[in-house]
């Protein structure tokens, strides 16, 4: 059994990593830091809730930590647990910079710890429909790739601290650019040139609030694209290859379950979990072919603390490896340089 503890008890601890941990076979929530406040003890009164890191560590049968925190608390926690010899689990982003996210790799090497970067979104439905349907081929070679969260709120929120201009890794492109960069980078590999921009489209909006990532490989562009005013979002998934296409709209329905009254607790997520109805399969298009839907593969961010279970007990390779971590790292950082000195950089420039 692994016993977790998950550090802060925002909108990543309530909705993403507490329900998921709980509903993993072979882990146990066992404590929850929350500094203020009682949600955790009101949602969970079966779970320990710790006020300090200090009090949480002193469980010592706690091995992995989850640190769920604002992003400019990231790197302090997830060094802490490294050197109490305890595993963990960082939210994305990873850190604000590079030179953290590289300490805290090899903080965890010298203590023999694991550490990886909660990347849920591998186990959307969607991203393991369009996976399957390009390791059997099926729109020949990609030519054109684009993945989009579109999404419509016009009200900004003055004291949120992801839309505070001075708050270490605010903005759009940090909270949903890893998401779409790591699946790009999964599916494609290292792009040779990035090209960026982070727009602010909603009025008094004092961060980015959408964002355009264009990532070049020899034959294949993934563009990559986000928005918070779009009432009627576009497609979601969009190939063109040499063989067809592939065009898929709405979103994975993980999230919104988890962020309401009807999130699950406990292993037993039912038997209809993460599967999408057929009129919102996404639909092949091959070259001499009648269009077809394509059922979408079942969603399950499950799967990503079930791995991470495994590599602590059984020694299983990482899904979300440090070296993957940092890559996602890097291209977030150069699409942050693309925008701000707007230009097409290189991959192997310097990030900074």
């Amino acid at each position: 059994m692994v016993r977790v503890g998950v550090i802060g008890f925002g909108l990543a601890g309530q909705a993403f990593h507490a329900p998921v941990i709980r509903g993993v076979q072979g882990m146990e929530l066992a404590c929850i830091l929350e500094r203020h406040g009682s949600n955790a003890k009101a949602k969970y009164p079966d779970v320990r809730v710790a006020r300090t890191l200090d009090e949480m560590l002193s469980d010592k049968t706690i091995g992995l930590c989850v640190v769920a925190t604002p992003n400019d608390s990231h790197f302090s926690y997830a060094k802490a647990c490294l050197e109490a010899r305890r595993d963990v689990v960082v939210d994305k982003p990873f850190t604000p910079t590079m030179a953290e996210a590289e300490q805290l790799v090899r903080i965890a090497a010298e203590h023999g710890r694991l550490i990886t970067v909660y990347q849920d979104r591998r186990w959307d439905g969607a991203f393991l429909t369009v996976k399957k349907l390009l390791g059997a081929g099926a729109v020949g070679k990609v030519a054109e790739f684009e993945s989009r969260f579109d999404r419509f709120r016009l009200e900004t929120k003055p004291g949120a601290w992801r839309e505070q201009a001075d708050f270490p890794a605010a903005g759009v492109l940090w909270d949903l650019g890893p998401h779409l960069i790591d699946g790009a980078l999964v599916l494609f590999g290292e792009p040779d040139t990035i090209f960026a921009k982070a727009l602010r489209q909603r009025e008094g909006s004092k961060i980015d609030d959408a964002f355009d990532v264009i990532m070049q490989y020899p034959k294949t562009r993934a563009t990559l694209r986000a928005r918070i005013i779009a009432y009627a979002p576009s497609h979601h998934i969009l190939i063109h290859g040499t063989q067809g296409s592939f065009v898929k709209y709405g979103m994975d329905p993980q999230e919104e379950i988890l962020r309401s009254a009807k999130c699950p607790d406990g292993p037993d997520w039912g038997a209809n979990w993460g599967l999408e109805p057929a009129e919102r399969w996404g639909t092949l298009s091959r070259v001499n072919e009648t269009p077809r839907k394509v059922e979408t593969e079942r969603g399950d961010y499950r799967g990503f603390y079930a791995n991470v279970r495994d590599a602590i007990e059984k020694g299983s390779p990482l899904d979300v490896t440090p070296e993957q971590a940092l890559r996602t790292m890097r291209a977030l950082l150069l699409a942050h340089k693309s925008s701000r000195e707007g230009r097409e950089v290189l991959w192997t420039e310097d990030p900074k």
